[in-house]
């Protein structure tokens, strides 16, 4: 029987606790470098920033012309008086780094390796290695689904540190509320009704939270915290490092890097499925995550999608005469499949539904 060991990575933390030079696989090769700039270049305006207590409220003029200037130059803003609290958002980073500071047998209770061969989505480990020359990406992660509520695989759900159920469940919904409210703002700036965007999602929609963790890496000339992509899901709420930077957006060729805030910073993205929905007046942007060679950094990710059973396509009122659809539609359970095997190779899923 042929080797496949290669489709099981080691733990990344244990890499760069024990080795001197990332493997093989981590490492960029020469042509994936041109142009590569992992550097990145300075924003050049400060990342804009949506005031969303005011955007809901009063439906702000300002607000609003700077919430559509931001899904259409950048895909990704930050949002302000949000209504979460500060001490919930840092009880979930600390509960974070609290569960990767964990021994690796305790953290292997949660793995995403069935029988120690089979992948799957949720749970800790890193992403699936699909073919053997797929570059690797400097990160470990726990990938949760949160929603539909019933369909949650406590088993997965980490009972160390003690307070990371209720700190997940916590954010879970107050995430919640923060992207209900965004979609409701973007509605009314496609002229749509107010719930349109909302009603897309309903009770069986997919809800995921994403446990980043990057370690130090000797070559952040070489490697990449995770490879670029778009995300698959409508909307994307992040809650950053607030002392590392490390992400990076890609716009007109060039590579912006996102600086790290004092205090922790809600950033909320555009996924593709949205791109898709909106017939792509709102598109979802390409993004990276760059390696720092001295200190480690966290994120956690909550990616907000669609019931997997239904179809995904340019919402009706969306099209007209002179704006037919630009995608063609597909069953969302059978989209994200596709999206695992474009990821593997750095590619949009998106492209291949363009009609």
């Amino acid at each position: 029987m042929a080797d496949e060991s290669w489709r099981l990575p080691n733990s990344v933390q244990q890499l760069a606790a024990n080795m001197q030079e990332p493997p093989s696989q981590y490492l960029l090769r020469e042509q994936e470098l041109l142009g590569a700039n992992l550097a990145g270049a300075e924003m050049p305006e400060p990342v804009p920033t949506i005031d969303l207590g005011l955007l809901s409220a009063s439906n702000d003029p300002e607000e609003a012309a700077k919430l559509r200037s931001a899904l259409q130059t950048w895909g990704f803003f930050q949002v302000s008086n949000h209504g979460m609290e500060t001490s919930l958002m840092d009880s979930v980073m600390t509960a974070s780094r609290d569960f990767f500071r964990l021994p690796l047998e305790e953290k292997r209770k949660y793995s995403n390796i069935i029988g120690g061969k089979h992948f799957q989505m949720e749970g800790y480990g890193t992403d699936q290695v699909k073919t053997q020359d797929q570059r690797l990406d400097w990160s470990d992660r726990l990938h949760l689904k949160v929603e539909p509520e019933d369909e949650r695989n406590l088993a997965l759900w980490p009972i160390h540190p003690k307070s990371f159920r209720d700190d997940l469940h916590e954010y879970t919904l107050r995430s919640k509320r923060i992207k209900d409210d965004i979609l409701r703002a973007m509605a009314k700036l496609l002229e749509l009704d107010e719930d349109c965007l909302v009603n897309q999602f309903s009770d069986r929609a997919l809800t995921y939270a994403r446990f980043n963790y990057y370690p130090p890496c000797p070559r952040p000339d070489l490697v990449l915290g995770i490879k670029p992509h778009s995300d698959v899901y409508a909307l994307t709420v992040l809650l950053m490092d607030k002392d590392v930077a490390g992400l990076q957006f890609l716009r007109d060729g060039t590579w912006y890097n996102v600086p790290a805030a004092s205090n922790y910073t809600l950033l909320i993205n555009v996924g593709v499925t949205m791109e898709i929905m909106t017939n792509g007046i709102f598109k979802g942007p390409v993004h990276r995550v760059v390696t720092n060679s001295e200190k480690e950094r966290m994120s956690v990710a909550v990616f907000y999608g669609l019931d997997p059973e239904r179809e995904i396509g340019p919402i009706a009122q969306m099209l007209t005469e002179d704006q037919p659809a630009r995608y063609r539609k597909m069953k969302v359970k059978d989209f994200l499949v596709a999206h695992l095997e474009h990821f593997s190779r750095g590619e949009r899923v998106v492209d291949s539904l363009r009609i």
